[in-house]
């Protein structure tokens, strides 16, 4: 599995709060902090987009570090993926991602 893979099966590669964090533009970090605060009715700031890749080292947006229960579950299993789980086919938790991202799903299938 790509390293870029998250556990949920999202393309870090493809994100652009990663984007930001690696080229540090703060207009693209200002651009991603607009879109997710609206999308996700939460009060997110520029200077709050860094993030390296969810299962990589480095730094990671605030909610996947801590809040994620995707991440959080699949750490907690030490699994490399979700896609590795017995238990994904029934999993509410990864179930909001992938019933959202026909991509993810590829991704976790491998």
């Amino acid at each position: 599995m790509k390293e870029l893979i998250a556990y949920c099966g999202l393309d870090c590669e493809k994100c652009e709060a990663r984007t930001a964090t690696l080229t540090d533009d703060n207009a693209l970090r200002e651009k991603v902090a607009a879109e997710w605060s609206e999308m996700n009715s939460a009060d997110i700031r520029p200077e709050m987009i860094n993030c390296d890749g969810c299962r990589v080292e480095g730094r990671k947006f605030a909610y996947c570090e801590s809040l994620c229960p995707i991440r959080q579950c699949a750490m907690s299993r030490e699994v490399e993926t979700c896609g590795v789980c017995p238990e994904m086919p029934s999993c509410e938790k990864v179930a909001m991602v992938t019933a959202n991202s026909e991509e993810a799903l590829d991704n976790l299938k491998g």
